[in-house]
């Protein structure tokens, strides 16, 4: 049985590194990048362990075995990871310094439990467990990463704002908790 909620473990730390590691966008075939989708932002144990000190990430555990994660970056993680300086800055030109918001840094679901609700699963524990805190949860997905497009609408995220980099085109997304999930 999978259930998800906060990081309790250091070695879940080392789990969420091992599979960002695998689902890297740099890491794949790009016919399995277009299939089933990637992570960008590569992180350290040093600042998984930051962050989880300001505020533990959720996971889902399949027994001992890591089946997903969903990092959550409060705005104090602002200076912790200078290459998403440019992400707060618009988040706060959008005016989400109003609410009480955190970002969910990045969600990913392993090969072997994708398509079992793995991915809804995290952010229903998102909402358990944050939702006291915070009165929503926004990210970034890249709008070439479909698969990533489509689960957080499902989810209940609606699309505030699209801009383009250097890298990608993105997508703001905001889940507000003061509406009913789904």
């Amino acid at each position: 049985m999978i259930r998800a909620g906060p990081v309790e473990r250091e070695e879940e730390l080392q789990q969420i590194l091992d599979l960002q590691r695998a689902n890297l966008k740099s890491a794949l075939p790009p016919e399995e990048v277009a299939a089933q989708g990637f992570v960008t932002v590569q992180h350290t144990l040093d600042l998984l362990t930051r962050m989880h000190r300001l505020h533990p990430s959720i996971v889902a555990r399949d027994g001992t075995r890591l089946a997903g994660y969903a990092l959550v970056m409060p705005v104090e993680c602002r200076s912790l990871i200078p290459v998403l300086g440019p992400m707060f800055d618009r988040l706060d030109a959008l005016g989400m310094w109003r609410d009480r918001y955190y970002v969910m840094g990045q969600v990913c679901v392993g090969k072997p439990w994708r398509g079992q609700g793995v991915f809804d699963l995290l952010y229903q524990a998102h909402r358990r467990h944050l939702s006291g805190r915070f009165d929503c949860c926004v990210t970034e997905v890249a709008t070439s990463n479909v698969r990533s497009m489509r689960a957080h609408a499902r989810v209940g995220f609606r699309v505030v704002d699209r801009y383009r980099d250097a890298t990608d085109d993105w997508a703001v997304v905001r889940w507000d908790w003061s509406r009913p999930s789904g």
